[in-house]
């Protein structure tokens, strides 16, 4: 029986700007890094980056990582913008939440999600 998440992972093609990006930038901590893997942690949840020369980003519809914004979605977006992450659209209103869709460098679907209020 499934028991929880134990990672997510995610094709990279620069393992230094990607580390860079989901460190510095989104603030997650590094727990391991190598050149063809790198194992990242927030909140007890596992990012991993997978660097593998046979591995590549697709984007676009696929798997992607929605980060909790918390009460001021609006304000974690300018927050990134102000780091340089450049966001799609506005924060949009669904009944299940609140998103706001950007992508890491190497063309991840990334989001900021607040549930309904």
């Amino acid at each position: 029986m499934i028991t929880g998440i134990s990672a997510v992972w995610l094709p990279v093609t620069d393992m230094d700007r990607a580390v860079a990006f989901y460190t510095e930038t989104l603030g997650l901590k590094l727990k391991e890094q190598n050149e063809d893997w790198s194992d990242l942690e927030y909140d007890g949840v596992r990012v991993g980056l997978n660097g593998s020369p046979q591995e590549s980003p697709a984007g676009d519809g696929g798997a992607l990582i929605a980060f909790a914004a918390g009460d001021d979605i609006e304000g974690t977006v300018e927050e990134l913008k102000g780091r340089g992450v450049t966001f799609s659209g506005e924060v949009s209103e669904h009944p299940w939440g609140r998103i706001a869709p950007f992508k890491d460098p190497d063309g991840n679907d990334l989001q900021l999600y607040a549930p309904p209020a």
